[in-house]
């Protein structure tokens, strides 16, 4: 069983964000063990999984795999055989599990989500497969109908990463007898009391060891604090941001972010390096 404090973790580029930073992943890696995490989704949208080519986002799962870390490999792509190619690739290779978005753009039916992940589930089976519920990415909700016939065609789902809120958002995918993990930080302490497992993070991929207490603790007060992390970061590009950070706390990350996504202006940076030396915020 995968549970814990897991972070959504970032893909090191380079070349102006054209290609991976293949020697930063090691290091980077060792950041997020040292920090005392479970495991790491990789590609998720912390990751900016949705802009690699296929090649890269198989390659950075064997990088993640190399480094000695637990991985979840989010697969989810826009078509069905991009999504299925990904998902059995990540099983070929010895990913701990695979998550799957819903494709965002085209407004699908039941039937057509639900033939959707029952492919890429069969594809990696009998890995345990996640579903990833985040309406605002994908531009839609899983329905409820959907995940409970999926459980009769997919024998390997486990659960989900849901990344919804508030809470009246999140709670409906607290279903009994799956698996789910917490998306946004402010939920940590509220997810786990109604059953969660545990939390896949963005702030942890800078953060991990706040993360880690607010996941092993349940505690309102760890929870508040990587929530208020979380406001600072969303002050910014988060994804450059983020790397920017990591860099300040030793890692030799690049800032470089794959297009449309942007690096930081100066000035952002500037504030940024100032947040990353805030300790207050950490306390």
């Amino acid at each position: 069983m995968i549970s814990g404090a897991l972070a959504a973790a970032l893909t090191p580029l380079r070349d102006g964000g054209q290609a991976l930073d293949e020697d930063a992943f090691e290091p980077y890696a060792r950041f997020l063990e040292q920090g005392g995490l479970d495991g790491i989704l990789a590609l998720g949208t912390t990751g900016e999984g949705i802009l690699l080519t296929l090649g890269e986002r198989k390659r950075v799962v064997e990088l993640y795999l190399a480094a000695g870390l637990r991985v979840i490999a989010h697969c989810g792509a826009q078509s069905t055989r991009d999504t299925v190619e990904l998902a059995a690739h990540a099983a070929d290779v010895g990913a701990a599990a695979v998550a799957v978005i819903g494709p965002p753009y085209f407004e699908l039916d039941d039937e057509a989500l639900l033939a959707h992940f029952a492919a890429a589930a069969q594809a990696c089976e009998p890995l345990p497969f996640y579903l990833y519920e985040f309406a605002r990415a994908s531009g839609y909700s899983i329905p409820l109908g959907v995940l409970e016939r999926l459980r009769e065609v997919a024998p390997n789902l486990t659960g989900l990463k849901v990344s919804d809120a508030p809470f009246d958002r999140f709670e409906p995918y607290l279903v009994e007898g799956l698996d789910v993990f917490v998306g946004p930080e402010r939920l940590i302490d509220r997810g786990l009391a109604r059953g969660a497992v545990g939390a896949v993070s963005a702030m942890a991929s800078a953060f991990p060891e706040l993360v880690v207490e607010a996941v092993r603790t349940g505690s309102p007060e760890a929870t508040e604090r990587v929530g208020r992390l979380r406001d600072a970061v969303e002050r910014f590009p988060r994804h450059a941001t983020l790397k920017r950070i990591v860099a300040r706390r030793g890692v030799p990350i690049r800032e470089d972010v794959r297009g449309p996504l942007r690096r930081l202006t100066d000035e952002e940076r500037s504030a940024v390096d100032v947040l990353a030396s805030d300790t207050s915020l950490r306390v």
